[in-house]
């Protein structure tokens, strides 16, 4: 869904849609499982600089929920994890700010991002919104036991046989020195 400056200066938009999986690519970050459902407001913001000059933010509330499957940081087997959260953005146009003189910038202000060609999209803000609130290392379970690094067998299905094989040789200088130090 496309807002456009020139229909948000007639009137703010409502929206209330769901996104099928596919409809947002999410890489290899996360997977969408079911309907994505966002609703909100969309609305123009002017902020006046100038006498002459006034920038036309895009302000964009909402709430977004859906379901998501992210692979275990040991295992790689998929973890399904809901998502629910409240958005309130500002997006001002891309360049906007260029040319302005260095300054300190306030909280708040960290918070802007940019908008091209006079308008934005729903989908980009909501893959940043998802991708943001994902965890950023998921366990399928606290006591995962991961993949072999020898066979890549799972080992939380099944024992792996592989053996220990030897050790590292840049080690092999400290391999009897536990039993030489005294306690």
């Amino acid at each position: 869904m496309e807002f456009k400056v020139s229909e948000l200066e007639r009137e703010p938009i409502e929206f209330d849609v769901e996104l099928a999986p596919g409809a947002i690519d999410f890489g290899s970050e996360a997977q969408q499982t079911g309907k994505l459902g966002a609703s909100g407001r969309a609305e123009i913001l002017h902020e006046r600089r100038s006498a002459r000059e006034i920038v036309a933010d895009i302000r964009l509330r909402g709430r977004y929920t859906g379901s998501f499957e992210v692979p275990c940081a040991r295992c790689l087997e998929s973890v399904r994890i809901p998502l629910s959260a409240e958005f309130d953005l500002i997006f001002r146009p891309l360049g906007a700010d260029a040319g302005a003189p260095e300054r300190s910038i306030t909280a708040p202000e960290t918070e802007i991002g940019y908008y091209q060609k006079d308008s934005l999209w729903l989908e980009d803000v909501l893959r940043e919104q998802v991708l943001l609130a994902l965890p950023v290392r998921t366990l399928c379970r606290p006591d995962c036991k991961g993949l072999c690094p020898r066979c890549g067998a799972n080992r939380n299905n099944q024992p792996c046989t592989c053996d220990e094989g030897p050790g590292d040789l840049r080690w092999e200088a400290l391999a009897g020195l536990r039993g030489r130090v005294k306690p």
